[in-house]
């Protein structure tokens, strides 16, 4: 395992610190950089073009974010980089891209936004060659077990952990199978916490953040029962201290 203590050191920007996609969308170079200015860690996320190119895009669909239809998979990079996001000057962006306007100034956590086992072949290969030689503190996690199976068979270099949510025993079971993996973090919807899955992983010191802390009461809530959370609407500078 890798350690991931610092995971819990800065609130984490969910997509970048974009204002709700008014002006400063979600995954864009405009919303990394207000929140690499403004000190914050930053959570995105990972898809792949039809030429294997790491892009950083939430959906599978360019729909709701590009005003087009069509899965992103079904384009080339050089396509998707000409897209605009939300009719801004923000194209969708590779990681490549993304790496070098960070260049280091805050952690990054990563998810990697898988289909199946069969269509993401290659794709943990392709973003550990993008990261490759990154001098900044970056974390991998994912939704996907097949993911963190493939990040874990090419011994990836950083910390991972797995993406959740679900507070029934089902859920649990099913988490159960991916911590077995040897993984180094969970990032959990924190209105699924506390309950007993999470209690067990933080009894063995695995570091928790919630997702998607919105207001004041999901904040609290979160720094009672987690380490750090990812958050997005709001500043949490101007919120009540921990």
């Amino acid at each position: 395992m890798t350690s991931a203590t610092w995971i819990k050191e800065l609130p984490v920007a969910h997509r970048g610190y974009h204002d709700m996609n008014n002006q400063i969308w979600e995954n864009t170079l405009s919303a990394f950089e207000r929140a690499a200015a403004a000190g914050f860690a930053i959570e995105c996320d990972l898809q792949l073009s039809a030429d294997s190119e790491v892009m950083v895009f939430h959906d599978d669909t360019l729909d709701r974010l590009c005003g087009i239809s069509g899965d992103v998979r079904e384009r080339t990079a050089a396509e998707l980089g000409m897209l605009s996001i939300g009719g801004t000057k923000d194209r969708i962006p590779t990681l490549k891209q993304m790496l070098a306007l960070v260049n280091g100034r805050v952690p990054l956590v990563i998810e990697i936004k898988g289909r199946t086992a069969e269509l993401d072949d290659g794709f943990v290969e392709a973003v550990l060659d993008v990261l490759e030689g990154y001098k900044g503190k970056v974390a991998l996690m994912s939704f996907d077990h097949h993911i963190l199976r493939d990040l874990k068979r090419v011994e990836a270099p950083y910390p991972l952990g797995l993406t959740a949510m679900g507070d029934k025993p089902d859920d649990f079971f099913k988490h159960d199978d991916a911590i077995h993996l040897g993984l180094d973090f969970i990032s959990y919807h924190w209105p699924h916490l506390p309950n007993t899955f999470i209690t067990a992983q933080q009894k063995a010191g695995i570091p928790i953040i919630t997702w998607t802390v919105r207001d004041e009461m999901a904040r609290e809530h979160t720094y009672k029962h987690a380490d750090q959370m990812t958050f997005e609407g709001f500043d949490p500078r101007e919120t009540s201290s921990r």
